[in-house]
């Protein structure tokens, strides 16, 4: 199965660190911390420079004085770009990365059958690997991201595999890894055939990380992993409207997911969990502006954030964000298809609460749906907003004029408190003429 599933210590060689005082401003000293993956009996765990170290990350380099903040350790990127500075800022907050190697994924184009294509990736993965290897705060190798989503090559478990013998090469000192779109037996099965040098695995899971560890024992894979993107449920897996597109969950679902899913995923299973990386310590547009980002793009909290830091650290925020009870559209839930006539006024009510009696503000915005959408993350971009359309707002309370043109539509309301919290929360409709 892994490369060293026979040893008590499945990653270890290496060299003894020479600096144990690295700069905590500015460029960081050389100096790899030891980083070993150990196994005793069916347990296995991260000891980091010799003590042990249980992940508890978030995924996205910004904020990473909130991430140490609210008792978090590390983080998580998708490539090279720009590592230097996330790893001096880690280090600067006491926290580890996971840094992300930029692995060509065959639904982009990319054809694993190009040997000489395959060649050249491997010398520029082993150039930035020579370039951060010895950062102390590397945490471990995260080869590729999602490379099974939408592939058919199994060639591509070969050039990982590739990529994982030139790195315990040359750094001893740091796992490797593969992040997975999800799991399943026949992945698997070529990970454990074409893939056997990496120590361990890791994947992506929304909805199914409360299962996911029945589903990694269903998929035969007996060694250590980590969950390196979870979050809300995803806009593929969730309900959907009669002109499909995906119901997103308000901020206040969302935290209560969060928090729910992570009992059951992560903490119930700390005999080959490593830990996990929360998605988007950050805010995107992906699908909608607010679907996964736990922050707004002004850097308000949502109550996601208040559950993280729960989570993490077991205490709460002194001041927590608003909490949504409800979000109407003429009376009606965003799961009841709603559909408007162009030009019509129609009521809309958004019912929110904060536990610190805060005085709550409340903003409001149109967008029409994408028109061009992303698999895997890919980048989308954000609509335009729709002006012109509210009128008579009080608090919760505002009237709203459907567009003229034909089409599905997003209603959006964010409520913030005047301490950089927020709540979310959208409700999609379709006008007819």
């Amino acid at each position: 199965m892994l490369h060293m599933n026979n040893r008590i210590i499945l990653f270890i060689a290496g060299f003894l660190c020479t600096s144990a005082i690295f700069a905590q401003t500015g460029t960081a000293a050389k100096g790899a911390v030891r980083v070993e993956l150990r196994q005793s009996e069916n347990k296995y765990q991260f000891y980091r420079d010799g003590k042990p170290y249980f992940v508890k990350g978030a995924g996205g380099s910004v904020y990473a004085d909130r991430i140490a903040a609210y008792g978090g350790n590390s983080i998580r990127t998708w490539g090279t770009r720009g590592a230097e500075q996330v790893l001096d800022s880690a280090q600067k907050y006491g926290l580890t990365v996971l840094m992300g190697l930029d692995v060509a994924r065959e639904r982009h184009g990319f054809d694993y059958n190009d040997s000489v294509a395959v060649r050249k990736q491997l010398e520029r993965i082993r150039g930035e690997v020579l370039k951060y290897k010895d950062h102390p705060a590397i945490l471990a190798w995260g080869i590729g991201n999602e490379l099974n989503l939408q592939y058919n090559n199994p060639k591509v478990w070969d050039a990982v595999n590739e990529i994982s013998k030139m790195i315990h090469q040359l750094d001893p000192n740091h796992p490797t890894t593969t992040v997975l779109a999800g799991v399943n037996k026949n992945l698997v099965d070529h990970i454990k055939t074409r893939c056997t040098d990496i120590d361990l695995l890791s994947i992506n899971t929304y909805g199914g990380l409360a299962t996911l560890p029945r589903t990694i024992a269903a998929s035969g894979w007996n060694g250590a992993y980590m969950v390196t993107e979870w979050g809300p449920t995803g806009h593929w897996e969730g309900l959907q409207t009669e002109w499909k597109q995906p119901i997103e969950e308000t901020s206040s679902e969302k935290a209560a997911v969060y928090r729910s899913r992570y009992e059951y995923g992560v903490e119930n299973d700390k005999d080959k969990c490593l830990g996990s990386y929360v998605f988007l310590w950050g805010q995107k547009q992906e699908r909608t502006p607010t679907w996964y980002g736990v922050f707004t793009e002004k850097g308000e909290e949502s109550e996601v954030v208040d559950v993280m830091q729960f989570l993490w650290s077991g205490n709460w925020p002194k001041n927590r964000a608003p909490h949504l009870y409800s979000f109407q559209l003429d009376g009606k839930k965003a799961t009841q298809n709603i559909y408007l006539k162009a030009g019509t006024t129609y009521p809309v009510l958004a019912v929110v609460s904060d536990p610190d009696n805060d005085k709550l503000s409340y903003h409001w915005e149109l967008l029409p749906e994408p028109t061009k959408v992303g698999e895997g993350g890919d980048h989308e971009d954000r609509p335009k907003p729709v002006v012109g359309v509210f009128f008579k707002a009080t608090g919760g309370q505002v009237t709203f004029k459907a567009p003229e043109q034909e089409g599905a539509y997003r209603l959006f309301v964010y409520v913030t408190d005047g301490n950089n919290n927020v709540a979310t929360a959208n409700i999609p409709f379709y006008t007819n003429n």
